[in-house]
């Protein structure tokens, strides 16, 4: 049974500005629908601001402001709708392969009247190399190998990787340590975003990957 989304804490209307009106819309939408279609766990109601829209939120000042976005396992659009309202001029491509999923998004984006968002039904390895996007994004998809794997085929030679993750992302990037190393990616680091929004810090693994002629 679905419930009606809180109000939004003040660190929201510091980060959305002026358009916490369409994250409040955002957030009623999963409260209701996405709690409906099991997009979203009833549980998750009460902590949507902090646990799901701050804490994607955060991640959007990683993005460049005119980046092609491709959000991978986008499920309810976390974090690529969030990025999209924080980001206007960027282009967000939520990428998901569930059909109930992509309605949902497809609904929040007409809901939203966002212009700058369009879903594809898909998995990354099925449309390798027909997407070329400047930063890759994705939240609990993949362990991080896996993940840089199919993040990379999908995003442009010297692209990005962020990747919101918990409390093992340095044991994760360790363990990733030969699929990032063959392919050649140029930096790989856990980092904290977010302070004095979220509590704790978001952490996100950026990895930028390698230009054309190291790629295989």
């Amino acid at each position: 049974m679905s419930t009606a989304a809180p109000a939004p804490p003040d660190a929201a209307v510091t980060m959305f500005g002026p358009v916490t009106g369409l994250a409040r819309q955002y957030a009623s939408m999963l409260a209701t629908h996405g709690v409906e279609r099991g997009l979203l766990g009833p549980r998750e109601v009460p902590r949507l601001w902090h646990r799901h829209l701050l804490n994607c939120g955060v991640v959007a000042a990683l993005v460049p402001g005119e980046a092609t976005v491709v959000d991978i396992g986008s499920g309810a659009g976390l974090p690529g709708m969030v990025i999209a309202m924080l980001r206007p001029q960027a282009e967000v491509i939520l990428l998901e392969p569930l059909l109930r999923r992509t309605v949902f998004l497809g609904e929040c984006i007409a809901g939203l009247g966002l212009g700058n968002v369009t879903v594809c039904r898909a998995r990354a390895e099925d449309i390798a190399g027909t997407i070329r996007a400047d930063v890759a994004t994705s939240r609990a998809v993949a362990r991080l190998g896996r993940l840089a794997e199919l993040s990379a085929r999908v995003i442009r030679p010297g692209g990005m990787i962020l990747a919101l993750k918990g409390d093992r992302a340095q044991a994760e990037l360790d363990e990733a340590g030969p699929v990032l190393r063959r392919l050649g990616a140029r930096s790989a680091e856990v980092l904290r975003v977010g302070h004095g929004i979220v509590k704790p810090p978001a952490t996100v693994i950026r990895i930028v990957t390698a230009d054309e002629a190291r790629r295989r």
